[in-house]
């Protein structure tokens, strides 16, 4: 039986004696902070994932010994992380080893220059002064301001819900104070004016999916997480701590559904609310009293809540907002280690503010690019063979609607480009390949149900974060929430994990849960 449209009344608990339900839709890192914490609050858990390994894009590839990481690879703020085990008095620990990664990046430019990007606030303003001694003093103001918006928009507001217009209001005036109106690259153009300096302290919104000319300047409190906590690698991959975080969910008794891509959830009537039928591939309905979706945000409501009264609306709400740009990576495996390699190494071309608008705005794919170079055996020889580097390398690209590339077409030479690019700072690369893959846009499309082949969902620009990005509560549908990269606050594994926070702090005072 279906609900009936009507006022939205949103479930406050269940009948006596019984024990709370929750679906978890998709098992990754925002999918399985949601899960952890939704079975630490009492609820019996169930978390259904589509693929035959948990992770959604943090999945793994092993081929010829050689571990590739899927998915994110720069893990920051491991406190969010450390946070889902002391829930239940466990200790991260004992569940995965998070290994320091330093030069967290290594940024490299075509005319040569070079800058090693530290946590240590000596070692940055070393690199500054080699690179732009005039600068040394705007850095210094850059940091404090970063340190501000960090204290407003990461500790104050970051797993905070704006599940109403009234809570926009609350944060306006600190955000027109930090000037949240201005891009990350013309806030920091305001404090240095080297142009490689510039791109240094502005290409981080790429790592989450936006355009530095657009995304909010609050996006630069990512410089200060990366002062304060630094950058961390996993021990055996990302893998690894996708792997820890399925084992504390199953030793707090829930069941992770591997293989189960869930094909719809219908709604029907319950005591108080309505109960969410998840219909999965290969096993039987089952009813839950909430669901948390991790699936992309239009995914959600344009094919799993097909024909629920107010998903329709939503869909084509989302598909009139800016999506973020897509991804080309090319995993590869070489017979050979480059000692002279950081773990982290971002190329610059010899273009930034044209490639970057062709990227999001243009309507095809750009002739050139910039790279993210992840050499993650630089860090843990043990993801490769003795002797053996395992990488991938990144460039982002426009997103299906913005470029109709027929990737099938272009994929193979595209890396072929790239891979000669490459070869001018890793002498012999090509010919020491023995191991390649690509993972295209198309791809993300086809695997991961993205909406346009969208790498990062909804684009972080100022007029699609906090209140106007999807909410971690639909307003419509009772019992239906949302994590991950889709909601508030964003992508990056401390934003989809902070919003599994964010959710289940909703759930928690819905439900009337007494949380630590």
């Amino acid at each position: 039986m279906s609900v009936a449209a009507g006022p939205v009344r949103h479930p406050r608990g269940a009948a006596a004696g019984t024990r709370r339900r929750a679906a978890v839709i998709g098992s990754g890192f925002g999918g399985l902070a949601a899960a952890i914490r939704l079975q630490s609050m009492g609820f019996g858990t169930v978390c259904y994932e589509a693929h035959d390994q948990p992770g959604g894009r943090a999945s793994v590839y092993e081929d010829g010994g050689f571990i590739f990481d899927a998915g994110p690879t720069v893990i920051t703020a491991p406190h969010c992380l450390e946070e889902l085990f002391e829930l239940s008095g466990r200790r991260m620990a004992d569940y995965v080893r998070l290994l320091p990664v330093t030069p967290l990046y290594r940024l490299q430019w075509s005319d040569g220059v070079s800058f090693d990007y530290v946590a240590d606030e000596a070692g940055l303003i070393e690199q500054v002064q080699r690179v732009s001694p005039g600068d040394v003093d705007g850095y210094r103001r850059f940091a404090d301001y970063t340190r501000q918006v960090f204290e407003k928009g990461y500790e104050e507001l970051g797993a905070v819900p704006f599940l109403s217009f009234t809570d926009m209001l609350r944060a306006a005036p600190h955000l027109a104070r930090l000037r949240a109106d201005r891009s990350v690259y013309a806030q920091v153009s305001r404090f240095v004016k080297d142009e490689h300096l510039r791109q240094a302290f502005s290409f981080h919104p790429l790592l989450v999916g936006g355009n530095p000319l657009d995304t909010s300047s609050i996006y630069t409190l990512i410089h200060w997480i990366e002062r304060k906590w630094g950058v961390f690698f996993p021990e055996g991959g990302t893998g690894a701590l996708v792997r820890g975080l399925v084992r504390l969910f199953e030793d707090l008794g829930g069941t992770l559904r591997l293989g189960a891509p869930v094909d719809r959830v219908t709604l029907q009537a319950g005591p108080d609310a309505p109960q969410h039928v998840v219909h999965a591939a290969g096993l039987p309905p089952q009813a839950f009293d909430v669901v948390v979706s991790n699936a992309d945000v239009r995914h959600t409501y344009a094919n799993l809540y097909r024909g629920v009264a107010g998903a329709e609306r939503r869909q084509r709400r989302l598909e009139r907002m800016s999506w973020s740009m897509s991804l080309f990576v090319l995993y590869f495996g070489t017979k050979r280690r480059y000692p002279e390699l950081a773990h982290h190494t971002i190329l610059f071309g010899p273009r930034f503010q044209g490639l970057v608008r062709d990227i999001f705005r243009g309507p095809r794919l750009p002739d050139d690019f910039s790279l993210y170079l992840h050499a993650p055996t630089v860090t843990d020889p043990g993801m490769a063979p003795p002797g053996c580097e395992a990488f991938y390398v990144l460039s982002p690209v426009p997103h299906l609607g913005n470029a109709a590339v027929d990737w099938d077409a272009v994929a193979e030479g595209y890396g072929d480009t790239i891979l000669a690019a490459l070869e001018q700072r890793l002498p012999g690369l090509r010919e020491s390949i023995v191991i390649r893959r690509h993972f295209t846009p198309a791809d993300f499309a086809s695997k991961f149900s993205a909406y346009q082949g969208s790498a990062f969902s909804v684009a972080p620009k100022l007029t699609q974060s906090a209140y106007f990005r999807p909410h971690n509560r639909d307003p419509d549908i009772p019992g239906l929430y949302l994590a991950g990269a889709g909601t508030h606050p964003g992508a990056g594994v401390p934003g989809v994990v902070n919003s599994a926070k964010a959710t289940c702090d909703t759930i928690a005072a819905d439900f009337h849960v007494v949380t630590g």
